[in-house]
């Protein structure tokens, strides 16, 4: 089927917007769309084996059996409908078409129906039948033919996605929290896949796949299929949460028509109420949201952190409140298989991100514990650049991250770098802000370029070498040492010093406090080298003022705060004998991990500031990935003249178009 068909059956379906509009706003059109669409698609799917339910039915009636073993066979699914009733029947007796459709929805088995509920289905009828419309809209529905025949299941995937990009667009919501491009899909599967190729193919392997926020579930779907082509006889099962009420119902009916089992499709929050916990997953996949909060599970997540500390699943960190991305991570990583002492068992898993995890957050920092955590874990694979605008909802360039507890030999202790950006082309027809597009060439040149990568890395003659870089772990690393250096004084008595002293709470609260502010602005000599001998000149002014010095290191402190001015030349400020650290002169150096900081600041820091020193009981231990520093290919600027010819140019071209509009 191709994509004109998918959006001509689209069309079809978001055709009954013309009978909504005036009784629904714009940003409600989907709330009938969608479970109407669903429920056609059950209707098509169970139509073959109506006949054989209904008898079923009547085998068992009146019997104390639960026949609900029986009518799934009969159906020949995992769900059935008990009804005699079709939308078309129903779209044909106008004034009962609401009893009778609830009476036809109550019908599903249990499963079913529970996918209709989370769309608020019952609410939807009563409002439809209260304005008039319910029969003309099942009317519309009933001539929208989704026949597996007709529209395979892969294919309803992108019919569900196109219904709820238009949705979201309707409703101002973000279309890419619940679906990702399908030939991004296609080269994150691949990827994720690729080395497992031989295991995969053995006989009555069995594999299980989560994504934890699985959306209408358009990586569960592409794992299933790539599995299953590799080994037609392979067993996968399929696993996922999602939070989104209907991008959760269409991810349960889409897998539930493909014959995997509609309770691993879990509603609710991965992190709060994690609807997987205490299960292993030998692949994993995501595409969370980018930069979305986490604030409404702050709680729960904080209190997981300190409590269960590594015994959880947040334990090596938590990222700012403003980008949950990690936290997906992190969850991710908690549900790997094991590795057994023979090199068995482990996971795979590939995430989407944006720029921001590779970088964000200093040494010490939640993000920068996050990926050291990973890293010191031998855990991260590789990371795969892709182009921008491939996202309906973004522009911003993106990245599959791939990471696996079961690296091969000479993958062991490094990250593969690859540069996958200019594998793109250009869309015939935007949608959203996604312009580019991957290829079937393009996906193939990257994932066979991900499986050489060292060889590539290692080959300086082959083409596509500059795409690919080969790091160690500890590559990304770094001391984040504090530099400090000696607080320098003079000491003086000036308006702005008269006026910090006269401003000091310490200092105000002295009895003596008003003679010692007389004392001190009557002195002729206002200026001195070192503390000593303004103390003692000071002292002096107070005493023969009549009144008594104040002591104690709170009075010192504050005095030596207000009438003490920075200067380079001025006395270095001791305590307990050591130079007292200028916190304005304080700076951080980030020094590559298993460099001696020392002789850093030998060489770097004291041909500049020869009186630094590091404060050791502040360094901290630091990761983070510049991926575009390593693939900057410096590129130099134009000529000048070059620059110029154009502009007179474009300045002649203007003044061409402005003849031609006033004359």
């Amino acid at each position: 089927m191709n994509s004109s068909k998918h959006t001509e059956l689209a069309n079809h379906a978001w055709s009954v917007a013309d009978l909504l509009r005036g009784d629904y706003k714009q940003s409600d059109y989907g709330k009938v769309i969608l479970p109407f669409t669903v429920l056609r698609r059950l209707e098509c799917v169970l139509e073959p084996t109506r006949q054989k339910v209904t008898e079923t039915v009547a085998q068992f009636e009146g019997q104390d059996i639960i026949a609900d073993k029986f009518l799934r066979k009969a159906s020949g699914h995992a769900f059935y409908n008990t009804s005699t009733l079709t939308l078309k029947k129903i779209a044909a007796d106008p004034q009962n078409a609401a009893k009778n459709l609830a009476v036809y929805v109550g019908a599903f088995s249990d499963n079913a129906r529970g996918v209709l509920d989370r769309f608020e289905f019952a609410q939807q009828i009563k409002r439809l039948d209260g304005a008039g419309l319910l029969y003309q809209v099942i009317g519309k529905f009933t001539d929208l033919d989704l026949r597996p025949e007709v529209v395979p299941n892969h294919n309803m995937g992108y019919i569900f996605e196109e219904l709820i990009r238009r949705f979201s667009e309707q409703s101002n919501e973000t279309a890419g929290e619940h679906f990702t491009p399908r030939e991004v899909i296609q080269l994150m599967v691949r990827l994720l896949v690729a080395p497992d190729g031989d295991a995969l193919q053995l006989p009555g392997a069995v594999r299980t796949v989560l994504d934890p926020a699985c959306g209408t579930g358009g990586m569960l779907s592409a794992m299933d299929d790539l599995i299953s082509e590799l080994n037609p006889d392979a067993t996968v099962e399929v696993y996922g949460q999602e939070l989104n009420p209907e991008s959760w119902a269409i991810c349960r009916s889409d897998l539930m028509i493909k014959g995997q089992d509609p309770e691993n499709i879990r509603f609710g929050n991965s992190f709060s109420d994690d609807g997987h916990a205490r299960k292993t997953f030998d692949y994993m996949l995501a595409n969370p949201p980018f930069g979305v909060e986490w604030k409404k599970i702050k709680d729960e997540v904080e209190a997981e952190h300190k409590q269960l500390g590594e015994a959880g699943r947040f334990g090596a960190g938590l990222p700012r409140i403003n980008d949950g991305s990690l936290l997906f991570l992190q969850h991710m990583i908690s549900k790997m298989k094991p590795v057994d002492v023979d090199g068995g068992g482990g996971s795979r898993l590939a995430i989407v991100f944006n720029g921001s995890p590779l970088f964000t957050g200093a040494a010490g920092s939640g993000e920068s514990e996050i990926r050291r955590w990973i890293l010191e874990n031998d855990w991260l694979e590789g990371i795969v650049a892709l182009p921008d605008q491939l996202f309906y909802n973004t522009g911003i360039s993106t990245y599959f991250w791939i990471l696996t507890n079961r690296k091969s030999p000479d993958h062991k202790g490094k990250v593969v770098l690859l540069d996958a950006r200019d594998q793109w082309q250009k869309m015939r027809k935007s949608l959203g802000d996604k312009r580019k597009e991957l290829s079937k060439d393009h996906i193939a040149t990257v994932v066979k370029l991900y499986g050489d990568a060292l060889a590539v890395a290692g080959d300086a003659e082959h083409p596509l070498h500059g795409k690919v870089k080969v790091f160690w772990n500890e590559d990304f690393g770094y001391q984040r040492i504090t530099v400090e250096r000696p607080l320098k004084l003079r000491f003086e008595i000036t308006e702005e010093t008269l006026a910090a002293v006269e401003a000091s709470k310490v200092i105000q609260k002295l009895p003596q406090a008003t003679v010692m502010f007389d004392a001190f602005d009557s002195m002729q000599v206002r200026s001195w080298a070192t503390k000593q001998e303004a103390w003692l000149a000071l002292k002096d002014a107070v005493v023969a003022a009549g009144t008594t010095w104040p002591t104690g290191a709170p009075f010192n402190k504050a005095l030596r705060d207000a009438i003490g001015v920075r200067d380079p030349e001025g006395e270095v400020q001791l305590v307990k004998g050591k130079p007292e650290p200028d916190p304005e002169l304080r700076d951080y150096e980030n020094v590559p991990l298993g460099e001696d900081v020392e002789e850093y600041l030998t060489r770097e820091v004291h041909p500049h500031v020869p009186d630094a020193w590091i404060d050791h009981s502040k360094t901290k231990i630091g990761y983070e990935i510049p991926f575009t520093r390593h693939f900057y290919v410096y590129g130099p600027p134009r000529p000048l003249a070059e620059i110029d010819a154009e502009l007179k140019a474009l300045e002649a071209e203007i003044q061409e178009l402005l003849r031609e509009v006033t004359h």
